[in-house]
């Protein structure tokens, strides 16, 4: 990679992404994908993708989705991330840019997952394949080849901010912030599209992950997110917040937008809502916080 090019580990807007990729060594990651529809993100990127982007599956590549218990798309081993990162040619050298179809819901999972591993340059383009698109950029048919052969990225996970079950029962026993990141309606058990119960663990309060993007569909300024998470915290260290939703895909979003604005430490309750309902002798909660 050129060493005079930025270096980018929260957002990137389009227009630098396209100086950026000119002559330099920039692994892009495609993360589309329909939570109802596991083969969606496959066939829409055959359809058309950024040049040269992988396509980063949430269930295949994201997700371990042979752990049960552990909610709708359980966090992966370090091991097999290593060898999926790998595979795209990523070292810990590499700037590597996830994009999905505008929101950042998913690619802020692929931003996670690299950050949690301890990689850096990682970020998230802002406006996703729809700005790319609405700014007149070429996309491409053609899928670049994986890597063989080559040795595993070398990492392993912050576990120190990964949430299991106990850890977030003992989290709000214990009076710290549990920061649910979807919808409202979805939060107060009025609807419930795609798990088996509805409401959100007792003591969780909400945020959709939707209030951390403007009008326009990009994530807000640093100053606007610093001041409503600042706010949420209500005196807190960005330390003592951890960040759920229902499957621990959107939960990412806020640890996104956190260190955008210079908040970093957040963490991420794994398995989310689905998780913690696959236990029925776990409370529920439903109505406001």
């Amino acid at each position: 990679m050129n060493a005079d090019i930025p270096f980018w580990s929260t957002l990137i807007d389009v227009a630098s992404l396209a100086d950026a990729t000119e002559g330099n060594d920039i692994v892009l990651l495609d993360c589309r994908s329909v939570l109802t529809d596991p083969d969606a993100g496959a066939r829409i990127y055959a359809q058309g993708h950024l040049p040269g982007a992988f396509h980063a599956n949430l269930e295949r590549d994201l997700s371990d989705m042979s752990q049960l218990g552990q909610g709708r798309h359980p966090w992966p081993r370090a091991e097999d991330l290593a060898r999926t990162l790998s595979r795209w040619g990523i070292t810990p050298h590499t700037q590597v840019v996830a994009y999905d179809a505008d929101n950042g819901m998913y690619a802020s999972r692929a931003w996670c997952l690299l950050r949690m591993i301890g990689h850096e340059r990682i970020a998230v383009l802002d406006g996703g394949l729809k700005a790319w698109q609405a700014a007149g950029l070429p996309i491409q048919i053609e899928a670049p080849s994986l890597h063989d052969a080559v040795a595993p990225y070398p990492g392993d996970f912050a576990y120190g901010r990964l949430f299991d079950h106990d850890d977030v029962a003992a989290h709000v026993e214990h009076g710290g912030l549990l920061v649910d990141a979807r919808a409202p309606e979805r939060f107060r058990g009025e609807v419930e599209p795609i798990d088996k119960t509805a409401g959100h663990v007792p003591g969780a309060v909400n945020r959709p992950f939707m209030a951390n993007l403007a009008e326009d569909g990009r994530f807000k300024s640093r100053d606007e997110l610093f001041a409503e998470f600042a706010e949420l915290l209500g005196g807190r260290t960005p330390s003592d917040m951890v960040a759920m939703c229902g499957s621990g895909v959107t939960a990412c979003h806020h640890l996104l937008a956190m260190a955008h604005a210079g908040l970093q430490g957040a963490k991420l309750y794994k398995g989310s809502w689905s998780g913690w309902i696959s236990d029925s002798a776990r409370p529920i909660a439903t109505g406001e916080a």
